[in-house]
């Protein structure tokens, strides 16, 4: 389980700990948080968004927004992602989701292998979602984030299935795909996505 351990490595100062959510998705933007939370006041049970259940995971976000000093959400759009590509799509939500906190940190513990360039130290933990708190609940509020996104997507793009796969590349997303065609909100620079438009 994670732990406070990394954020105390920096104490004294403000932690911030950044996780995103949708680099894989074929359609829909993607979406990163920042959060700094107390370390006398962490809600209990903060994990890797990808082990908990949709219903703890609702809540505990709930929770992270209720307690943490501050949090903040960072957005790349579909149209940046085919611009600039996925990679640097993510890093661009990871900084508008740092600069959206409300205090300044002395440090930012990213998820991952590499780090955004950007003014702050930062640290980047492999799997740091599942190894440190602060990553853990960033990890949470950008899948929620996201996935409601995605579901109030789904109401004008019903066919896609969106409200399940979250514009995941699944076998009925794809299928309607083929049937369809792209929307706006599809990625046109993934392989799938050209592959079927061509078709």
């Amino acid at each position: 389980m994670p732990d406070f351990a990394y954020e105390s490595r920096h104490h004294p100062g403000l932690v911030a700990g950044v996780d995103e959510a949708g680099r894989g998705p074929l359609a829909g933007p993607v979406v990163a948080a920042a959060v700094i939370l107390r370390a006398e006041d962490c809600p209990e049970g903060l994990n890797d968004s990808k082990q908990l259940t949709a219903k703890r995971r609702a809540a505990l976000e709930v929770e992270i927004k209720a307690r943490a000093l501050c949090w903040g959400v960072g957005i790349a759009s579909v149209e940046e992602i085919d611009q600039i590509n996925i990679l640097w799509a993510t890093m661009l939500a990871m900084t508008r989701a740092v600069e959206a906190l409300s205090h300044d940190c002395v440090h930012v513990l990213v998820d991952g292998n590499r780090c955004p360039a950007w003014r702050w130290p930062s640290t980047a933990i492999v799997e740091g979602d599942a190894k440190c708190l602060s990553i853990a609940a960033a990890s949470i509020i950008a899948k929620e984030t996201r996935d409601r996104m995605m579901i109030a997507a789904a109401v004008d793009h019903p066919q896609y299935g969106w409200d399940t796969n979250k514009g995941y590349g699944s076998a009925r997303h794809l299928a309607a795909l083929r049937e369809h065609g792209p929307t706006p909100l599809h990625r046109r620079s993934f392989a799938p996505v050209a592959q079927l438009t061509l078709l």
